[in-house]
C-alpha cells in the first residue's frame, strides 16, 4: 500500500479494507476497477498498481483474471514500468489466449521496446488462432493484421506487408485503413496493375481505400481528385467538437501599420523537399510587413542545418509534435494568427484536424500538397497559371490565387563537387536519360514509354533513383521482357543532398513521370543544368513540372501527348545539337529566370496575404462550395475504374456530364458551380 499522505487523509481505512477483501478473494472485479480507476484519475498510479498486484496474486482462479492483468498493464505503462506491463500482458494472453486486446497491446509494447520482430510474431499468433468468426474477434484480428503490415512496411519488408494487408482487406473490405497502405505499397514496388480486385474486394473498394496522394500517382482526373479529397477529409477529420473555440474574426489591420501574423504549419520544415523550398522564402519575408510563426509537427532534428536556418528566419518557432490537435489549435488561436498556411495537405504526418478548429480567420493551402483539400475550412489555395489555369478552377474548393511559379527554390543550398561518370557507374559516352522521381510515380505506361525510347536509341541508358532491391530487379526483368538489356537500367543509390545535387548534371535529359510528375526533383535538375522533358495533364500534380520548366525559360519541353513525349526524347538523343541548344539556353537564363527569383516570390506571397486580409476585412473571405461532391465521387469512381491514362479536359468533362444527365433523369440533381450548371 502506498504511503502517500494524500491517500491517508482521503480514506486509507476504506482502502485498507478493500485490500483485505482482495487478499481473501472477496473483492469483485468491478469493485477492483472502480477503486483503481479512482486512484489513477487522482494520479495515484502506485496505489492502483498495489491493488492490482494484490488482487491478481490472491485471485488466480478467477475466470476474469485476464482482464485484471490487462488493466494492471495499463497502470504499469502509466507508471513507466514497461517491463512490468509486458509481463502482465503475457500473463493475460496466457490465461486467455483468445483475448485480442491483450495481444494487440503486447505487440505494441514489444514494438515500442525496439522488438519489432517479436511484436509481429505476437500479433501473428493471435491471427492464426482466431479463425472462428465473431464480430469482436474479427475486429481484433483486423487490428493485428494492420499492425503487422504497418511494422513490416516500416522495416522495409514490402512484399510481406502487402500480403498481410491484403488479408486485412479481405477480412473487412469496407475498412479503408489497410487498403490505403496496400495500394501505396504496390506503387512503391512497381507492381502492375496496381489494383487487383478479387471476389471479396471489388475494384470500387480498392479505389475507396486509396489516399488522395496515392490517387495522384494513379489517375489524371482532377474532378475525382477533388471528390476524393472531400471524402478523405470527412473520414480523416470528421466533425470535431469545436465548442471551445469562438470563430476568429478578421482584424482591421489595413492602414494601421500593424504587421500581419502569418503561421506556417508543417512536419517538413527540415531537410526535406518542402523545407528546402521554403527556407530562403522565409528568410526573405519583409519583417516590416509580416510576422512569421512556424508550427513544426515533425521529428526532432537538432543537427538539421535547414531547420536551424528556418528557426532563425522565423519570429516565433513552436514545436507542436507531441501536442494534441485541439491543444495545438489553441496555441495557434492564442497567437492571434491572421493567416494560417497548411504546408502539409494530405501528406505524411499532416495535422489536418488542427485546421478544423479554425484557429485563424483565414486558412491557406500552399506548397506541401499538389491539389485541393476539399475541406470546408481551407479558404484559399496558392497556385500559378500552369498548375491551375483559370479553366481548372472548378476542380478546387478553395479560391485560387497565383504566384509566378509554385516551386520555390533555395539558392543557398550546398552542392558538392561534381563527380565523373565512371565513379557513379555511368558509361562515359552513352546518352543518359534520367528520372529521379520516387518509384511510386512510375506507372506501367510510363515505363513502357521509357522502354520504347531506349529501344529507339541504341547505347543509351536510363538512370533511376534506386528503390528497394527487389523493386530494382523487377524493373530490370520487365525491361528484359520488353526487349531491352536490363543492364541499361542503372540505379543511383541514396546520397546526401549535396552529393545528389552534384551528380544530377551528369545526365543528358530528365524524363518526367505521369500522371504525378516531378516537383522539387525537377527544380533540382534545372538547378544543375539538366533539361526536363514533361507531359502536362489535367491535375495539379501532372502540371507542376510544366510550371517549373516554364519558369526556367524552357517551356518548349512540355509535350502535347504520350507519342510526342516519346518522339521528342528520341529526337534529342539522335540530334545532340538540338539538346545542347536547350542546355545553353537553360544555363544563360539560370540566374535571371523566374524560377530563381526568390525576392520576387517572397514579395508576391506577402502581396497575396494582404489581399486575403483586405478581402477578410470586407467580409469577403471565400467559403468553400462542397455541393454534389459525394455524387461526383460516385461517378468519378466509375470513370477511374476504367483507367484511361491520357485524355483532354473536354473529353473527361463530357464523360461526367453524360453520367450526371443519367442520374438527373432518374432524380433531379442540384445545380453546382462545377459541371452541372444552372444553364443545363
Amino acid at each position: 500500500m502506498s504511503n502517500d499522505p494524500a491517500l491517508a487523509s482521503a480514506g486509507a481505512v476504506a482502502l485498507t479494507g478493500a485490500l483485505h477483501k482482495a487478499r481473501h478473494g472477496q473483492l469483485s472485479l468491478l469493485e477492483l476497477f472502480q477503486i483503481t480507476e479512482a486512484l489513477n484519475a487522482a494520479g495515484h498510479h502506485g496505489a492502483a498498481g498495489d491493488f492490482y498486484k494484490t488482487w491478481v496474486a490472491f485471485n488466480d482462479t478467477n475466470p476474469l483474471l485476464h482482464l485484471a492483468y490487462f488493466n494492471y498493464s495499463v497502470t504499469q505503462s502509466q507508471m513507466g514500468d514497461i517491463a512490468g506491463a509486458v509481463q502482465s500482458l503475457r500473463a493475460s494472453v496466457n490465461f486467455n489466449p483468445q483475448f485480442g486486446a491483450a495481444h494487440i497491446n503486447l505487440g505494441r509494447a514489444l514494438e515500442d521496446s525496439g522488438l519489432a520482430r517479436q511484436a509481429i510474431e505476437q500479433w501473428r499468433t493471435f491471427t492464426e488462432a482466431t479463425n472462428d468468426i465473431t464480430p469482436e474477434r474479427i475486429n481484433h484480428r483486423l487490428m493485428c493484421l494492420q499492425h503487422i503490415g504497418r511494422v513490416m512496411e516500416g522495416a522495409g519488408l514490402l512484399e510481406d506487408a502487402e500480403t498481410t494487408l491484403w488479408q486485412a482487406m479481405e477480412l473487412k473490405p469496407e475498412r479503408t485503413e489497410a487498403g490505403q497502405h496496400w495500394s501505396s505499397l504496390r506503387q512503391r514496388q512497381c507492381k502492375w496493375p496496381i489494383l487487383t480486385p478479387s471476389e471479396h474486394v471489388p475494384v470500387d473498394r480498392l479505389i475507396d481505400s486509396m489516399s488522395p496522394l496515392t490517387l495522384g500517382c494513379y489517375s489524371d482526373d482532377p474532378l475525382f481528385q477533388l471528390a476524393k479529397a472531400y471524402r478523405y477529409h470527412k473520414s480523416l477529420v470528421g466533425r470535431p467538437d469545436t465548442s471551445g473555440f469562438v470563430r476568429k474574426q478578421v482584424k482591421q489591420k489595413t492602414g494601421t501599420g500593424q504587421r500581419l501574423r502569418i503561421g506556417y504549419v508543417s512536419s517538413d520544415l527540415r531537410e526535406h523537399a518542402v523545407g528546402f523550398a521554403l527556407c530562403e522564402v522565409l528568410e526573405l519575408h519583409n519583417k516590416d510587413s509580416v510576422e512569421i510563426f512556424a508550427y513544426y509537427s515533425g521529428d526532432d532534428r537538432p543537427l538539421d542545418a535547414t531547420q536551424n536556418r528556418i528557426k532563425a528566419a522565423t519570429d516565433n518557432w513552436r514545436d507542436i509534435t507531441a501536442i494534441a490537435d485541439v491543444d495545438a489549435a489553441r496555441i495557434i488561436y492564442n497567437d492571434d494568427i491572421d493567416i494560417l498556411i497548411d504546408v502539409n495537405g494530405y501528406t505524411k504526418n499532416a495535422r489536418t484536424k488542427i485546421f478544423a478548429y479554425r484557429p485563424a480567420p483565414v486558412i491557406v493551402n500552399f506548397c506541401g500538397y499538389p491539389g485541393t483539400m476539399g475541406s470546408p475550412f481551407h479558404n484559399y489555395i496558392i497556385g500559378d497559371e500552369h498548375t491551375v489555369p483559370p479553366s481548372s478552377e472548378i476542380y478546387y474548393t478553395e479560391k485560387v490565387l497565383r504566384i509566378a511559379c509554385n516551386q520555390p527554390v533555395d539558392r543557398k543550398r550546398v552542392i558538392a563537387q561534381r563527380p565523373d561518370r565512371a565513379s557513379t557507374g555511368l558509361p562515359q559516352d552513352a546518352f543518359v536519360y534520367a528520372s529521379f522521381n520516387g518509384m511510386q510515380k512510375i506507372t506501367e505506361n510510363c515505363f513502357g514509354r521509357w522502354m520504347a525510347i531506349l529501344k529507339a536509341t541504341p547505347g543509351s541508358v536510363l538512370w533511376l533513383l534506386a528503390g528497394d532491391e527487389p523493386v530494382n530487379q523487377r524493373l530490370r526483368q520487365l525491361a528484359e521482357q520488353q526487349g531491352v538489356d536490363p543492364q541499361r537500367l542503372i540505379y543511383a543509390p541514396k546520397a546526401a543532398n549535396p552529393d545528389h545535387l552534384a551528380r544530377i548534371g551528369l545526365a543528358d535529359l530528365f524524363l518526367d513521370t505521369f500522371p504525378y510528375g516531378a516537383h522539387s526533383t525537377a527544380a533540382d535538375a534545372i538547378t544543375m543544368g539538366l533539361p526536363v522533358l514533361t507531359m502536362p495533364g489535367k491535375t495539379f500534380a501532372s502540371r507542376f513540372c510544366t510550371s517549373i520548366i516554364s519558369a526556367a525559360g524552357i517551356p518548349e519541353l512540355a509535350c502535347a501527348s504520350p507519342d510526342d513525349y516519346v518522339a521528342r526524347a528520341i529526337a534529342f538523343a539522335q540530334d545532340p545539337q538540338s539538346l545542347a541548344a536547350v542546355q545553353t539556353s537553360l544555363q544563360e537564363q539560370r540566374e535571371t529566370s523566374t524560377l530563381r527569383d526568390m525576392p520576387a516570390l517572397a514579395a508576391r506571397l506577402e502581396e497575396l496575404y494582404w489581399q486575403m486580409q483586405v478581402a477578410g476585412e470586407r467580409g469577403e473571405t471565400p467559403v468553400p462550395d462542397l455541393t454534389n461532391l459525394d455524387l461526383y465521387y460516385e461517378i468519378g469512381s466509375e470513370i477511374v475504374a476504367q483507367h484511361v491514362e491520357f485524355e483532354d479536359d473536354e473529353s473527361l468533362r463530357n464523360r461526367y456530364l453524360e453520367k450526371l444527365a443519367t442520374r438527373d433523369n432518374y432524380s433531379p440533381v442540384a445545380h453546382d458551380c462545377r459541371l452541372w450548371l444552372q444553364t443545363k
